[in-house]
C-alpha cells in the first residue's frame, strides 16, 4: 500500500515544534534537515516513533532520517506549510546554541547542497578518463572536449555555487552575491591581478579564484553584513538600486585586498593540517576513521570533514583520507546487512536488511545505519571490523579519490587515476575486503534476540516492547470494536478542532473531547507505544491492533511538561479505564492553550472510524466504533 507522505510530513512538522519553529528546511539523499528556532521544542522521541522515520539526530540541526522517500516527504512538507525562509528565534527567547553547533549548522547549510553538482561533474570526468584509458574514446575528439569542459565547470565555477548556498544560508541577495563573487573570476580581473595591480596603494595578491571555496564564503558573509546595514539606512525610494550599488562598491575591493587572500590561505591551511595528521598517523588514519564513521555519522559530525574533502580535491586534485575511509565504511554497512538478512528469522527485518544493504552498496548508508546497525551491537561490531580491515588495505595502498561524494558501487569511477591504473584496482580490493569481512564477522556475531535491543522499537515506528501475551489479536474484516471515552467532558467533531492537521484528518479520523477534568484514561485494552517527553500526548495500540493517538490540547508541547504527569511509559500493557495521564486543567487553560483533545486512529488504512455523535461524556462512555476494513 502506498505511503501517506502528507500524514508523515504532518506528524514530523508537529513534532519539530510546528511551522513557526522552523527557521530553515533542506534535505539530502536520506535526511530532512531542520534548522530550528528552538530545538528544545522538538519532541525527538515522538519523531523517532513516526511510521516512516528511521531515526533522528540532534546536532546543529534536527536531522530526521527518512531513507529513500525523503524527497516525497520533503515535497509533502512544502505543500502543508510555508517555510518563510529562516525566521530567527525571537530576541531574548528561543534556544541559545553553542558556537560549535552554529558553525556546524552553517557548514552543512553551505556545503551540503554543493555535493550533487560536484559529484555529478566529478564522476563524469572520471568516466571520461576511464574511456580514454581503455581506448573507447579519443581525448582529442570534440565530444570528449565538450563533455570534459562541462564536467569541469562544476569545479571551475565552484565560487559562484558557493556564493548562492552561502547567500541562501545568510538570507542575503543571491544575485548580488553572484555579482561580487563573480568579479573574482572575471577574465579581465584575473589578468589585472596577475599583472600586479594595486588598490588604494595596497598590492592585490595574485590568486586564481576559480575552484576556490573559502574566499567566496568570506565575501558573502561580508556582503550580508553590508547589505543589512545599508538597507537599514538607505532612503526607501532609491533602495532598489542604491543598496546593490553600495554593496558592490564596498565588498569587491575589500574581498580582493583582504577576504579573498584570507579565504585562500584558510583553505590551504585546512588541507595542510589534515595532510600533516595523515603523514604522522599514516595508513592507520584511514582505518581508524573508517571504524568510527558509524558514530560520526550518527552524530552528524562527518559533515565537518566535507569542507576539507572539497578543498583538498579543488586544491590538490585528490583526497587521501575521508573518501577512502567512507568507501570502507559504506560497503561494510552493506555486508553486515546482507549477513543479517541471511541469519534472521524475522521476515520484516530480512526485507529491511536486504533493501538497506543494497542502498549501502551504492553509497547510501542511512537506511542500514539507522535501520539495522546502530540498534544491534553485534552488527555494529561487524561493520567496524569490516571498516577497519578495508581501511587498512586502502590506507596501505595510498588510495586516492578524485570526487567528493559518498563512495559506492555506482561511483567507483571516482577512483580512476589516469596517472596510476592500479588506483581503481586498489579501490575494488578495498570494496571486496569490506564486503567479505563485515559479512563474515556479522554472520558469526549476530544473535536473533538482538531484535529487542533498546531503541529498536523507535526505528520500527512503534514504541515499547510487548510480552508474548500482549500481541494484538487479528479481527475479521467487518468486525467492530468500540472505543471508550478517555476523558470526562464534551464530545465534539474532529472538524471543530482549530488545528488544521487534526481538523483535516491528516493524522487520521476520530473525535475530540473538551475535558472537564485533568485525568486521561485508557480507551481500550492495549499497549502504550509512546508518551511524549512533554507528557501532553500518548499513543497506544489496542488489543485489536487499532493505533490511537490522544493529544491533550493544542500546542501544549510548548509547556514542556509543566502541569502534566505521566502515569505510564512506552511498552506498558494497560487495561481499559486505566489512568494514563494527569494534567492541571486550569494551569493549561490560564497559559492560553486550547484544551481540545483529539482521539484519532492513525492506521486508517486498516480501520474505519464511526464517531458516536456529540454531547457530554463520562470516562468509559462509548465515543466511536472502529471497523476492520482489511
Amino acid at each position: 500500500m502506498a505511503k501517506d507522505y502528507k500524514k508523515i510530513a504532518a506528524e514530523i512538522l508537529r513534532n519539530v515544534g510546528g511551522e513557526e519553529n522552523v527557521a530553515h528546511l533542506e534535505h539530502c539523499s536520506t535526511r530532512l534537515r531542520f534548522t530550528l528556532a528552538d530545538s528544545g521544542k522538538a519532541d525527538v522521541e515522538a519523531l523517532k516513533k513516526i511510521n516512516g522515520v528511521m531515526g533522528v539526530v540532534m546536532t546543529a540541526q534536527c536531522q530526521v532520517i527518512i531513507g529513500n522517500d525523503v524527497i516525497e516527504v520533503y515535497d509533502a512538507l512544502q505543500e502543508i506549510a510555508s517555510f518563510g525562509g529562516g525566521r530567527p528565534a525571537p530576541e531574548g527567547g528561543g534556544e541559545k546554541r553553542g558556537a560549535g553547533a552554529a558553525v556546524l549548522d552553517f557548514v552543512v547549510g553551505v556545503f551540503q547542497p554543493l555535493i550533487p553538482a560536484i559529484a555529478g561533474g566529478g564522476i563524469l570526468k572520471a568516466l571520461l578518463s576511464l574511456l580514454t584509458l581503455t581506448g573507447v574514446m579519443d581525448s582529442a575528439s570534440a565530444i570528449y572536449q565538450v563533455l570534459y569542459q562541462a564536467a569541469d565547470a562544476t569545479l571551475y565555477f565552484l565560487p559562484l555555487m558557493v556564493a548562492v548556498t552561502t547567500a541562501n544560508k545568510l538570507k542575503c541577495n543571491r544575485l548580488i552575491a553572484l555579482a561580487v563573487v563573480g568579479t573574482l573570476i572575471l577574465p579581465n580581473v584575473t589578468t589585472l591581478i596577475s599583472e600586479g595591480a594595486a588598490l588604494f596603494g595596497f598590492q592585490i595578491q595574485s590568486i586564481q579564484y576559480t575552484y576556490q571555496v573559502f574566499p567566496a564564503i568570506l565575501c558573502v558573509m561580508f556582503l550580508a553584513l553590508v547589505e543589512k546595514y545599508v538597507t537599514k539606512f538607505s532612503p526607501k525610494p532609491i533602495r532598489v538600486f542604491f543598496v546593490p550599488m553600495v554593496c558592490i562598491i564596498l565588498v569587491v575591493p575589500v574581498t580582493l585586498l583582504v577576504l579573498g587572500p584570507l579565504g585562500f590561505n584558510l583553505g590551504q591551511l585546512l588541507t595542510k593540517v589534515i595532510l600533516f595528521l595523515y603523514s604522522k598517523l599514516g595508513w592507520i588514519a584511514v582505518a581508524l576513521l573508517a571504524a568510527i564513521l558509524p558514530f560520526m555519522i550518527a552524530m552528524g559530525m562527518h559533515k565537518a570533514l566535507v569542507p576539507y574533502a572539497v578543498s583538498s580535491i579543488t586544491e590538490m586534485g585528490e583526497e587521501l583520507l575521508y573518501m577512502p575511509a567512507s568507501l570502507a565504511h559504506n560497503i561494510s554497512e552493506s555486508g553486515a546487512c546482507f549477513a543479517v538478512a541471511v541469519r534472521t528469522k524475522d521476515t520484516d527485518l530480512r526485507s529491511a536488511a536486504v533493501s538497506a544493504g543494497i542502498s549501502a552498496l551504492f553509497g547510501i548508508t542511512e537506511p542500514a545505519l539507522y535501520g539495522v546497525t546502530l540498534t544491534r551491537r553485534r552488527v555494529l561490531a561487524g561493520v567496524m571490523a569490516g571498516s577497519f580491515v578495508s581501511g587498512l588495505i586502502v590506507g596501505l595502498a595510498g588510495l586516492k579519490a578524485f570526487v567528493a561524494m559518498g563512495p559506492g558501487l555506482a561511483g567507483m569511477a571516482m577512483f580512476v587515476d589516469p596517472a596510476n591504473s592500479m588506483n581503481i584496482v586498489y579501490s575494488f580490493i578495498g570494496l571486496g575486503a569490506a564486503l567479505a569481512v563485515s559479512f563474515a564477522a556479522t554472520l558469526l556475531l549476530y544473535r536473533e534476540e538482538e531484535n529487542s535491543l533498546p531503541g529498536e522499537a523507535a526505528q520500527s515506528g512503534r514504541g515499547g516492547a510487548r510480552t508474548a501475551g500482549d500481541e494484538p489479536r487479528a479481527i475479521a474484516v467487518g468486525e467492530r470494536v468500540s472505543l471508550a471515552s478517555p476523558l470526562e467532558g464534551e464530545l465534539v467533531s474532529l472538524a471543530d478542532v482549530k488545528d488544521d492537521v487534526f481538523r483535516q484528518g491528516i493524522l487520521g479520523d476520530g473525535v475530540a473531547i473538551l475535558p472537564e477534568k485533568g485525568e486521561l484514561y485508557a480507551p481500550a485494552d492495549g499497549t502504550i507505544a509512546m508518551v511524549t517527553d512533554s507528557k501532553h500526548a500518548v499513543s497506544m495500540e489496542t488489543a485489536e491492533g487499532v493505533e490511537l493517538l490522544i493529544h491533550v490540547g493544542m500546542d501544549t508541547v510548548k509547556l514542556e511538561g509543566r502541569g502534566f504527569q505521566a502515569m505510564v511509559k512506552a511498552g506498558d500493557a494497560v487495561k481499559k479505564g486505566q489512568l494514563l495521564l494527569k494534567f492541571d486543567l486550569e494551569a493549561v487553560r490560564k497559559a492560553g492553550y486550547d484544551l481540545s483533545t483529539p482521539v484519532v486512529v492513525t492506521n486508517g488504512d486498516r480501520f474505519a472510524v464511526s464517531p458516536s455523535g456529540a454531547g457530554h461524556v463520562q470516562v468509559g462512555d462509548e465515543i466511536a466504533e472502529v471497523e476492520a476494513i482489511v
